[in-house]
């Protein structure tokens, strides 16, 4: 259970699903549970490909609205809700100071709704167009991998954030629980960490250096959708 407890963690912040009771959260272990994250994708996407499979027989438009749903559900819209607040904040055009503070507002604005219903207009196209299960197994694990060397490269914009104590995890071991997509498809793997990869330096630069836990749960989502479309335009 001790050494299992840095999954247990990330699993709980990541996702819905029930995990056992960790306790009080000491100093540094969300740190720890960072470099789970890639595992924590797999149980997602597993969950997804089960979801995906069961709802094969459907027509492809309305399967593909029930694992959106799934994924919107088994992740507590949590990343999505990161998506939509940093919209908010990200493409407003006022000054930094006032950015960070729109990230900080739970209330969400026209660059929200207009990047929400864009951003799940395209998942759901995707997941529609998709000829097996395999990438929403693997799309999840990629887009959390690639969180991690943002976690080690830039700073936190709101130090008091949530977000700020995943930092520094050991991106080694995260990268060994994703290196069977590397081998499945590397074409999406690579170009999921190139988007995240701008995403994170475009929002960093938007921010005045920083990331927060909000575009962390944005660059997931995106670093998600782009892994599926690139399957869908290559027809892997």
């Amino acid at each position: 259970m001790k050494r299992l407890r840095p999954f247990w963690l990330a699993l709980g912040f990541l996702t819905t699903l029930p995990v056992p009771d960790v306790g009080e959260v000491r100093p540094g272990e969300m740190r720890a549970a960072s470099a789970y994250y890639p595992l924590v994708g797999w149980v997602v996407g597993a969950v997804l490909a089960l979801a995906a499979v069961a709802a094969s027989a459907l027509p492809d438009g309305l399967a593909a609205v029930l694992v959106l749903a799934v994924w919107l559900g088994i992740t507590g819209m949590l990343h999505f809700d990161g998506l939509l607040d940093s919209a908010d904040a990200l493409l407003a055009p006022v000054p930094v100071s006032e950015r960070l503070r729109i990230l900080g507002d739970v209330h969400h604005g026209t660059f929200a709704v207009g990047a929400g219903f864009v951003f799940l207009l395209l998942k759901w196209q995707a997941l529609a167009l998709l000829t097996a299960s395999l990438p929403v197994l693997l799309a999840p694990v990629a887009a959390r991998f690639w969180l991690l060397p943002v976690l080690n490269r830039f700073p936190s914009a709101r130090p008091e954030g949530l977000g700020a104590t995943a930092r520094q995890g050991r991106v080694g071991l995260g990268f060994a629980f994703a290196l069977p997509v590397v081998f499945l498809n590397p074409a999406a793997f690579l170009a999921t960490g190139v988007v995240v990869g701008l995403g994170a330096l475009w929002a960093s630069r938007r921010l005045g250096g920083g990331l927060s836990g909000d575009v962390y749960g944005a660059l997931i989502e995106l670093g998600e959708l782009v892994f599926l479309l690139v399957v869908v335009v290559s027809g892997m």
